[in-house]
């Protein structure tokens, strides 16, 4: 379930809870304080992708605090 995933706050990049870095971007920095997600398959194709700066496919938060 989403609720109980960790975000990180560099890349956005939803992680397991049992994660202690970014599978994405390696980062310490993780969160349960987020809201709203977006599943990016195809970021080369994704208009989303392009603003929200991400270059590789999975779940990412849409808003992290």
């Amino acid at each position: 379930m989403a609720e109980d995933r960790l975000v990180c706050r560099e890349c956005h990049r939803v992680n397991d809870p049992d994660e202690q870095n970014c599978v994405a971007c390696g980062s310490s920095s993780l969160t349960e304080d987020w809201a709203g997600y977006v599943f990016i398959a195809h970021p080369e194709e994704s208009q989303i992708a392009t603003e929200m700066e991400v270059t590789e496919p999975g779940a990412y938060a849409l808003k992290v605090r």
